[in-house]
């Protein structure tokens, strides 16, 4: 008998290591199946957090463009303005002749009906206005009577001429401020005459104002 318990014994002793092996390769399957889940977890965690973020910024964007077209309710249903994307659009040609930047009577009158409204619109969202001036990439002619270097400085001085034609009417000069871009950002193709005409354009877009800096400077002693 005692032949068949040493057999048993060294049976039963060789069994535990594969078993103890086999627990632990279960207990490592188990914590890598364990880590992968919290992964996925967090991963979908994380898409819903920025689904919901940018579901809120659209519902944002489409409040802000649905005030600023009521806002603009009456010089919208005139045809000579345009809100694309929280931009307000406005021909080149209503506001100026080709290549000035003199402002014509219609277009005065124009900017004029956008004060009140455009005024109430940023109040209320303590906001600033930019007035952005565009162009074709027609160069400008030479000569005595060239009067802007380049379209560059075209679309800025007609950007500065809205600008102080808003102010003249009534908008605080806090509210406002001018921009050029030239012949960049078209949004028609130049190649034709229609194109071209969409791309002399004036811009207005509301932005959010920059925050005031905080003073560092100590308080004196009286």
């Amino acid at each position: 008998m005692t032949g068949v318990d040493d057999t048993l014994d060294d049976a039963t002793d060789q069994t535990a290591p594969v078993w103890a092996v086999f627990g632990d390769l279960m207990a490592g399957l188990l914590g890598a199946f364990v880590l992968i889940l919290v992964g996925v977890l967090v991963v979908q965690i994380d898409l819903v957090a920025s689904l919901q973020q940018e579901v809120q910024k659209r519902q944002m964007e489409e409040q802000r463009r649905m005030a600023l077209e009521k806002a603009l309710a009456i010089p919208l249903a005139s045809g000579r303005v345009t809100v694309n994307n929280g931009r307000i659009g406005i021909s080149g040609s209503v506001l100026f002749a080709t290549g000035s930047d003199e402002l014509r009577a219609e277009g005065r009158q124009l900017l004029k009906s956008l004060v009140q409204p455009l005024g109430v619109y940023l109040r209320e969202r303590d906001e600033m206005l930019m007035v952005s001036g565009f162009t074709d990439n027609t160069a400008l002619l030479r000569g005595s009577q060239k009067r802007f270097a380049d379209n560059l400085e075209l679309s800025a001085q007609r950007a500065l001429t809205v600008t102080r034609a808003l102010i003249d009417e009534g908008m605080p000069s806090s509210q406002v401020f001018a921009a050029a871009f030239g012949a960049e950002q078209p949004v028609a193709d130049n190649s034709d005459e229609k194109g071209r005409a969409q791309n002399r354009r004036v811009e207005m877009a509301p932005v959010p104002k920059a925050a005031t800096p905080r003073s560092t400077e100590s308080p004196r002693a009286p």
